[in-house]
């Protein structure tokens, strides 16, 4: 593998604020960012444009819409009619596994990952998992991403031949207002980023769902107005 192609690596880019600062760290850090957008049938369908919109703005090498339908086979409040939960409070948010949980989400999408970074020659792949200000989901622990950077080792050609592609969660352990932080210092372009899971059908904020609040409260203790609220 030769260096240009070590420093390749594929970000998943979901249009939100987590997946937007971890495409900008990975590019902070020297790495050539093809960003991989997936339209799984979520009823936020908004975040596919911005989730483009954020590559463009970012200068990403390339992006990628990847279609996998996953309508036809999970049973979430993403995916089907099913309401998705609003009104907690925060404290209440990570308690449990909510409905908004796509089953395997995150492992089906760094699977396709990983097959699309061997193809690339890439050594690395980003995605904006967070447990502190998490909300719940079993995919975004340090125990999965550990688990999953051993699989890739053990069932990829690279990774048997001494060259693995290594699952990177920069946020993993950040505070939702850290992130924040750290994305200005970046250059983010917030106000392109999209947060909630039940916009209208002109991609506003419901403001209640446990996405908007996690958000909400990022901002604040931030002590940052939030650019999506003023552009959008």
């Amino acid at each position: 593998m030769t260096t240009s192609e070590s420093k390749k690596a594929v970000v998943l880019t979901s249009g939100g604020l987590d997946s937007a600062v971890t495409a900008a760290l990975a590019m902070a850090e020297g790495h050539e960012c093809h960003c991989l957008i997936f339209d799984y049938g979520q009823r936020h369908r908004i975040e596919i444009e911005r989730a483009q919109q954020i590559a463009t703005a970012l200068n990403a090498a390339s992006s990628h819409v990847l279609d996998i339908n996953l309508t036809k086979i999970s049973q979430s409040a993403l995916t089907t009619s099913m309401p998705v939960p609003k009104g907690h409070s925060i404290d209440d948010i990570g308690q449990g596994i909510p409905s908004t949980y796509v089953p395997a989400r995150n492992t089906i999408f760094l699977s396709i990952a990983l097959g699309w970074a061997e193809s690339l020659g890439a050594s690395s792949i980003f995605f904006g998992a967070n447990v502190l200000d998490y909300a719940g989901y079993p995919d975004c622990r340090p125990e999965f991403v550990t688990a999953f950077n051993t699989m890739a080792q053990l069932g990829t050609k690279q990774g048997v031949e001494g060259s693995p592609i290594t699952v990177h969660a920069p946020l993993l352990k950040l505070t939702k207002a850290e992130i924040i932080v750290k994305g200005i210092a970046l250059g983010v372009p917030f106000g392109l980023t999209h947060s909630c899971y039940d916009p209208s059908p002109h991609g506003t904020p419901c403001g209640a769902c446990d996405s908007c609040l996690l958000r909400q409260k990022g901002f604040q203790d931030a002590g940052i107005s939030d650019p999506a609220l003023e552009d959008h």
